[in-house]
């Protein structure tokens, strides 16, 4: 697997010092675009080809939160091509190979000249090795949205500047950052899963409507209009 050290930052950590979930889907995300960039098929290529990996859904397993200074390895490989998209794993671990979380990953690779989904050519099938699955329990890639429960409309969130990434889309990771603080009460996040279903952009309107069960939240970030851009499902 494509791998890189890093280590737990002060400014990544929560009130009791240890690393935000977020921060650990920025890690994973930081992995896959390095990993493109070490093999010549990352930002700027893709934007000569007219070519974006747009991000279809998110799981991540957390198994332990590392504490600020922990070092930390991470470590990411595709696994499968299906037509226009892509599947790949991520690791979080120790030096010493403890696992800290896991995830995976389901990617749309989109023609930004024709506005549709395209398949990877000759060049990306040869640089990306495919590597065996990680072994993880693997969830539905849709996310169920409960019928039966109370939903509870949370302050509408205006796009900024610093929630956009080089596509001008709203960054995945600002989703999931948005979810959780849209929860009354902190918790200790076990399981994120993200579906992603339209790319915000600057000065759109997000309201975040939040179904809490026991054991889970579901998130919709919503139009104004009630339609999601994502779903964010997070199991404490």
């Amino acid at each position: 697997m494509y791998s890189f050290e890093s280590r737990i930052r002060y400014s990544q950590t929560d009130l009791e010092g240890k690393i935000t979930p977020e921060a650990i889907l920025d890690y994973f995300q930081d992995s896959s675009i390095f990993h493109s960039e070490d093999l010549g098929v990352g930002v700027e290529y893709l934007k000569k080809e007219g070519l974006v990996w747009v991000l279809s859904a998110w799981q991540i397993d957390i198994v332990r939160y590392p504490k600020m200074g922990e070092r930390v390895l991470v470590k990411t490989a595709p696994y499968d091509f299906k037509g226009f998209l892509g599947f790949r794993n991520f690791v979080m671990e120790s030096l010493e190979g403890e696992c800290f979380a896991c995830a995976n990953s389901v990617w749309t690779l989109m023609d930004t000249v024709n506005k549709r989904p395209t398949k990877p050519n000759e060049l990306m099938l040869d640089l990306y090795k495919l590597e065996e699955k990680y072994p993880m329990e693997y969830t539905e890639r849709k996310i169920k949205i409960p019928t039966d429960m109370v939903s509870v409309n949370k302050e509408p969130i205006v796009v900024r500047p610093h929630h956009l990434d080089t596509n001008l889309h709203v960054n995945n990771g600002q989703y999931v950052r948005m979810a959780m603080d849209a929860l009354d009460a902190k918790r200790e996040i076990k399981r994120i899963r993200t579906e992603y279903k339209v790319s915000a952009v600057l000065d759109d309107v997000i309201v975040p409507q939040v179904i809490e069960k026991e054991e889970c939240a579901c998130i919709l970030l919503n139009d104004v209009n009630n339609n999601p851009y994502a779903i964010v499902e997070l199991t404490w």
